[in-house]
């Protein structure tokens, strides 16, 4: 498929994905007759992950160490998953500060609505 068909299935933007493609993010992407890229099922896989990675706050340096890593082979694998399980712990304690605060400000609505009765003017 061409590129705008893998931007629309991915939910990247076509700049993003040339982004990707000349930091050596993506495997390989194959060229048609014309010159114009042809992105495989693999290539859209790992623009779906790009993109969640990016939308999780995992660094885009952090980003290209996995890619570079996934080019090394299956012997990469223990790295690749330690990037991924120290993302993932990243992630548990960002929900944690995001829940803390979702709490704070449902007290601080209640109090505004005078439905908790705490002194304090703010």
């Amino acid at each position: 498929m061409r590129i705008a068909e893998a931007a629309s299935q991915c939910g990247l933007s076509i700049d993003t994905i040339r982004y990707y493609e000349k930091s050596n993010m993506l495997p390989p992407i194959a060229r048609g007759s014309d010159g114009q890229r042809r992105f495989s099922s693999e290539n859209i896989g790992w623009l779906i992950l790009l993109a969640s990675l990016r939308d999780t706050g995992m660094p885009t340096a952090t980003m290209r160490k996995f890619a570079a890593l996934y080019c090394k082979g299956d012997s990469t694998m223990p790295e690749r998953r330690k990037l991924l399980v120290a993302h993932a712990a990243s992630l548990q304690e960002r929900r944690t500060q995001i829940t803390r605060c979702e709490e704070l400000l449902a007290y601080k609505i209640s109090v505004y609505d005078g439905t908790t009765n705490k002194g304090g003017k703010q």
